[in-house]
């Protein structure tokens, strides 16, 4: 047994273009994307701990090409809670067994959804149980949440 610290909780997503997928949800979530040390890649190269091939250019930066993660804005990449995007080389071809619930703090759900929509979300399914009810919506490479 450990001490008696908090644990972070990293939740992992599969993706195809992981950058692309954490570029999409920080903006969802209103995160921040983690910054890699481009410096640091650099050195892993020039040593020969890596190669061009491990690494990805994107929105100008040299990045690690296997995966990207976002984290809240007030929370901490070890100890808070951190979405990690990986590259995986196969698609989407079940429903997901775990799912994202996007809390919308008072937010407009129908205007919310509009935006996502507009952005490469899809809605594929609803829900009701009693009064309560929503929409089941998947983000850009299939992975289904609930803006709820």
């Amino acid at each position: 047994m450990t001490e008696n610290k908090p644990f972070g909780l990293q939740l992992v997503i599969d993706a195809h273009e992981p950058h692309v997928l954490a570029d999409w949800w920080a903006q969802t979530l209103n995160w921040t994307v983690e910054p890699q040390d481009e410096a640091f890649i650099r050195s892993m190269i020039d040593q020969g701990f890596a190669s061009l091939d491990d690494t990805i250019e994107h929105n100008g930066a040299l990045l690690w090409r296997e995966g990207s993660a976002i984290n809240p804005p007030d929370g901490s990449p070890t100890t808070g809670l951190r979405l990690l995007f990986q590259l995986v080389p196969e698609s989407k071809s079940v429903k997901n067994r775990v799912h994202l619930d996007l809390r919308l703090a008072g937010a407009d759900a129908a205007a919310l959804r509009a935006r996502l929509l507009e952005r490469g979300a899809s809605a594929i399914g609803e829900g009701v149980q009693g009064p309560h009810t929503w929409v089941v919506m998947t983000d850009p490479e299939g992975n289904e949440f609930v803006p709820d």
